[in-house]
């Protein structure tokens, strides 16, 4: 199960499960829920989570980023060094909006 809160401007999606292929799972079945919103999966109540872990998500966020959309996965216990730019990857929720933020005004920019 996951926790989902929508807002005007994100959906949240807060991991309920502690494995992360289930989450991965539920999220790729009710994607079309929420594929065209920025999206922000939250792995900052799961504990021991790891790299390879998060390597399963990268797919998913380089196919919703291409698409002009944010992805981000907060997750605290992950060196960010050790991921590619295609997954981006922040210890905090706030740092999440931060890079929602960053994200819009780059497109209003035209990155």
């Amino acid at each position: 199960m996951m926790e989902i809160v929508k807002t005007k401007k994100y959906t949240h999606i807060k991991a309920a499960q502690n494995s992360a292929v289930d989450i991965l799972k539920d999220i790729k079945k009710r994607y079309s829920e929420f594929k065209n919103e920025h999206l922000i999966v939250d792995f900052s109540e799961k504990i021991n989570t790891n790299i390879e872990e998060l390597f399963l998500f990268l797919d998913l966020s380089t196919n919703h980023r291409e698409n002009g959309i944010s992805f981000v996965i907060i997750c605290s216990e992950i060196d960010t060094d050790d991921l590619p730019d295609e997954i981006c990857v922040v210890p905090t929720f706030s740092e999440a909006l931060d890079i929602l933020e960053m994200d819009e005004i780059e497109r209003d920019l035209g990155f």
